[in-house]
């Protein structure tokens, strides 16, 4: 059994198990979350497929942890115009260990 979710802008496949890394939550480590934005749960031959979300269906995830993923540098530069720009970013994460899929 797996399920697509949309947390963050972004879509994910879990299943029961998984563990990922998500746009920062506000939760506190150890507490239940619960994913209502479901897409898509597949169940074996069965698929049920929202538009664009399924009314009812959740995904229920632990959160294990909070922190910050590696630093991305920015550069810009124009040869021969003495023009340089350098910018990092580390982006925040919470990383979530699947606990079930609801239908």
């Amino acid at each position: 059994m797996y399920a697509v979710i949309k947390t963050g802008g972004k879509q994910y496949r879990v299943e029961p198990g998984d563990k990922l890394r998500v746009e920062s939550l506000d939760a506190d480590e150890g507490e239940t979350v619960n994913l209502e934005s479901v897409l898509m749960v597949a169940d074996g031959e069965s698929i049920a497929v929202g538009t664009p979300e399924l009314a009812g269906a959740s995904v229920s995830a632990t959160v294990v942890s909070h922190g910050r993923g590696k630093k991305i540098d920015i550069i810009k530069f124009r040869r021969r115009k003495h023009y340089r720009r350098q910018m990092g970013h580390r982006q925040n994460y919470t990383e979530l260990k699947i606990e079930g899929i609801s239908q």
